[in-house]
């Protein structure tokens, strides 16, 4: 019985932390009127907060295609500026509530999801902005390697205003070698 109520407490509280984990940021709202489709493909990092898992990669990439199951491939690519090669992680998306909200998670270990809250997103899917399950994750991605400057100053802005450390953001290099 011991054994049992300790297996059953880990299993709770691995729901428990992954429900955290997937949540949305206190103040923000994914976008509504999302269109997966629309959203598929590859797209380009322009931006990000720093984070163990991208730390020392350049020209990074993420592209979206739809699986078999419903859930979504996410294949991240990026160079390794130490080792001089490119690197890449492949996860699933799978969408928390209706999938017209732009609020998925998503997992690159086993069953621990990370929040991917849509933030911002052009009307013709041209750029993007989305937050983690806090404010210490942060991503603006393009379909093209440079995004127009006055739109990465608006949405830096609106990062600022939703509370992001916009000071500490890096500017991902998408020069090709």
């Amino acid at each position: 019985m011991k054994r049992f109520l300790q297996l059953w407490m880990m299993v709770m509280m691995t729901m428990w932390l992954s429900a955290c984990a997937t949540s949305v940021p206190e103040g923000i709202t994914p976008v509504t009127g999302f269109n997966v489709e629309r959203y598929l493909g590859k797209w380009y990092e322009i931006a990000r907060l720093d984070h163990s898992s991208e730390r020392g990669l350049e020209q990074v990439t993420a592209e979206y295609s739809q699986r078999d199951d419903g859930d979504i491939r996410v294949l991240n690519r990026g160079f390794n500026t130490k080792t001089q090669a490119f690197e890449e992680a492949e996860g699933r998306a799978k969408f928390v509530g209706k999938p017209d909200v732009g609020q998925l998670k998503v997992s690159f270990f086993g069953p621990f999801y990370g929040g991917y809250n849509i933030v911002e997103l052009d009307s013709n899917y041209q750029y993007v902005m989305i937050a983690g399950n806090d404010r210490d994750y942060l991503w603006i991605l393009s379909r093209t390697p440079q995004l127009d400057p006055a739109i990465q100053q608006r949405l830096l802005a609106k990062a600022q205003s939703l509370g992001f450390a916009t000071d500490k953001l890096i500017l991902v290099k998408q020069n090709q070698l």
